[in-house]
């Protein structure tokens, strides 16, 4: 299974210390879509689902987990043998 993520939610928008709460995705397969937490997309890709963002352009970039030095786990674009947080440009996700 795989899932594009497409949009983010995020307390503080512009905070350097606040992490994404929630990813809003898309499964590939079903076209299924949702808005998850934070922890829940982490334990899934530990477990082997593929994450990945795409550009206007339609080039896909796989989302790794990264740890940040408080020790919390999140999602972060990985290209070319670096991580990078082409992330926090998604849109943000509508409100439930």
């Amino acid at each position: 299974m795989s899932i594009r993520i497409v949009c983010i939610t995020k307390p503080d928008r512009f905070s350097p210390h606040e992490a994404i709460s929630h990813y809003g995705w898309v499964e590939d397969e079903t076209n299924k879509s949702d808005v998850t937490a934070r922890q829940i997309v982490v334990k899934w890709v530990n477990g082997g689902i593929r994450a990945y963002v795409k550009d206007e352009s339609g080039n896909s970039v796989d989302c790794k987990v990264n740890t940040s030095s408080a020790g919390t786990e999140f999602l972060q674009t990985y290209a070319d043998g670096k991580f990078s947080d082409n992330l926090l440009s998604l849109r943000d996700c509508p409100l439930k």
